[in-house]
């Protein structure tokens, strides 16, 4: 098995390293029903107006809704305040703080397991269906690729694995709760930066615990296809969404809402129900609810 994963993970580094292809253009059909939309907000004035304008769910930080630096009376009164909210918490962002190495010569996974099992049975509790593992800064391999000190991407890769191995055995027996493996654009991670990559992983460790996540901000950023979605297929769980260059809300720039269209075409193909969470700007705090407005009318005029 050691060997077979080490040959995958070199595999899926060097094919990262070396890029992607672009996006091919043409609508596909497809029934595009059953998708759900929700946004990265957390106030409860936020959520009502999410709820007005159509949208299913939102989407907060881990860190806030499950601090596990917190004790079980304050979580009581943390399940009291979500359940304020008049949409579901369907997903969570945010997942593992900086201060963990989980990759580099000083990776440290205990402490982190600990923090991340903790997150997780409190998500299950009230029945979150998906936390986002981005965690850039817990993931990213320490070096210099300017300097001798170059970081080891294969080796932080490998370790990076490792911890969703170990994670997923913790937390078996979730009911509800799945991590989602989040590839960020190369600018902003120097490993996991393409869906393929997150899917590799996805498909060794294979559980119901581990899944993959298409952030099509990042995709279009880093030059992902929209392909990788479909082949994704059953392991994609979870979308994020941001306009292309500014990354702020969907339909924000008119002109750009053509590059959305290819990704929708293919959640549409492969007849995908999950959310898809607008992580973005928003502009002014006034203009929050005339800009969810625009956000879930694009989205929902590509599906």
């Amino acid at each position: 098995m050691t060997g077979r994963r080490d040959f995958l993970i070199g595999s899926l580094v060097a094919a990262g390293l070396a890029g992607c292809a672009g996006v091919s253009g043409g609508r596909q059909k497809g029934g595009g029903k059953g998708i759900l939309f929700g946004a990265c907000r957390s106030s409860i004035e936020d959520v009502k107006i999410m709820r007005d304008l159509g949208y299913d769910f939102w989407e907060w930080s881990a860190g806030a809704a499950f601090d596990p630096n917190k004790d079980d009376t304050w979580w009581q009164t943390q399940k009291e305040e979500i359940a304020k909210r008049p949409l579901p918490l369907r997903s969570c962002n945010g997942f593992i703080p900086g201060k963990f190495r989980l990759t580099g010569p000083n990776a440290d996974h205990a402490p982190a397991l600990d923090y991340a099992e903790k997150v997780l049975r409190r998500a299950d509790e009230i029945g979150v269906k998906t936390v986002v593992f981005g965690s850039g800064g817990a993931r990213n391999v320490p070096g210099d690729f300017t300097g001798k000190d170059r970081p080891d991407l294969e080796k932080g890769t490998r370790q990076y694995a490792e911890f969703c191995h170990a994670l997923v055995k913790r937390v078996a027996d979730l009911k509800t709760t799945a991590v989602v493996i989040e590839p960020l654009r190369p600018n902003e991670s120097n490993i996991i930066n393409y869906v393929f990559q997150g899917l590799a992983i996805c498909r060794d460790v294979d559980s119901p615990r581990l899944r993959q996540l298409a952030d099509i901000f990042h995709m279009m950023m880093g030059g992902d296809p929209a392909t990788a979605i479909i082949e994704a297929g059953p392991f994609l769980a979870h979308c994020h969404i941001a306009d292309y260059g500014t990354r702020q809300f969907p339909g924000h720039d008119p002109r750009e809402t053509r590059r959305l269209a290819p990704y929708f075409d293919a959640l549409k193909t492969i007849g995908y129900t999950g959310g898809v969470s607008c992580e973005c700007g928003w502009g002014d705090s006034k203009d929050f609810a005339k800009n969810a407005k625009t956000a879930i009318e694009t989205m929902k005029g590509l599906v």
